[in-house]
């Protein structure tokens, strides 16, 4: 940091297991995601060419390579994988991976519907060769599923080998773990920290209320997922309670 305050919180250091920062990049240029990396590199943690878009980016080899010598891991969205898989092409997709030496990889059903023993068989061929990011949760809004079965579904993918699962919400963040407003379903939330440990968890949080929420409610550490690239250096700031949403969260008025 620039200079010394105390009273702030400790973030866990990079390389970090958890109080992890993910980036969902739609679409920078090289440029952008040089001024980007510029900025923004000490805190980010891993970023993810959100959704289809690696399929249609131009330059794709040189913006990855950009990231890695960054020391930025890269992934594709779980919508390529399904995309792959609907299409019957799975191993066309790991060769893609080791082609742009990518060494994570989300799984997800949240477009297709994929027998739960299917998904975590990929999960568990997968394993053994990346870093495995399984996503849980439909982009479905009307497809609700109930907590019991969120940790059901969370419990036996990280048993099958994921190193996180991610809670789905979209890049909007009004599915899943949201309602159609953006509100937390907060019930479900605090039902999946009964079971699941909330290092494990990467929650989708777009929108600066939602990041809040899981601030307030796990700590500085938490793990954040789907953030803009523009947002990095007010997301750190909030996080370590230096910004009017957060200011006294972490403050214990002693010194």
């Amino acid at each position: 940091m620039n200079f010394n305050l105390t009273q702030i919180p400790e973030r866990t250091a990079k390389p970090r297991n958890f109080g992890l920062t993910m980036v969902m990049d739609k679409g920078l240029s090289l440029e952008e995601a040089r001024n980007f990396i510029s900025v923004a590199a000490p805190h980010v943690d891993i970023v993810k060419l959100g959704f289809g878009t690696s399929f249609v980016t131009p330059n794709l080899r040189q913006k990855i390579e950009l990231y890695q010598e960054a020391g930025l891991p890269v992934y594709f969205g779980g919508t390529l994988f399904e995309a792959f898989l609907i299409r019957n092409q799975f191993e066309d997709y790991v060769k893609v991976l080791n082609d742009y030496n990518i060494k994570h990889v989300e799984v997800s059903d949240g477009s297709i519907t994929i027998p739960h023993s299917e998904k975590c068989g990929y999960i568990e061929k997968l394993a053994k060769q990346f870093t495995v990011l399984s996503e849980v949760g439909s982009k479905d809004a009307e497809h609700i599923i109930p907590p019991y079965k969120w940790i059901e579904l969370m419990r036996a993918e990280l048993e099958a080998g994921a190193s996180y699962v991610i809670a789905e919400a979209r890049e909007s963040g009004n599915v899943g773990i949201y309602r159609g407003s953006g509100e937390v379903r907060e019930g479900l939330v605090q039902e999946i920290l009964t079971q699941i440990p909330a290092e494990k968890i990467i929650w989708e949080a777009p929108q600066k209320a939602q990041q809040l929420y899981f601030l307030e409610l796990v700590g500085c550490n938490v793990n954040l997922g789907n953030l803009a690239p523009h947002e990095m250096i007010s997301l750190e700031a909030m996080r370590v309670g230096l910004r009017g949403d957060t200011f006294h969260l972490f403050l214990n008025n002693k010194d």
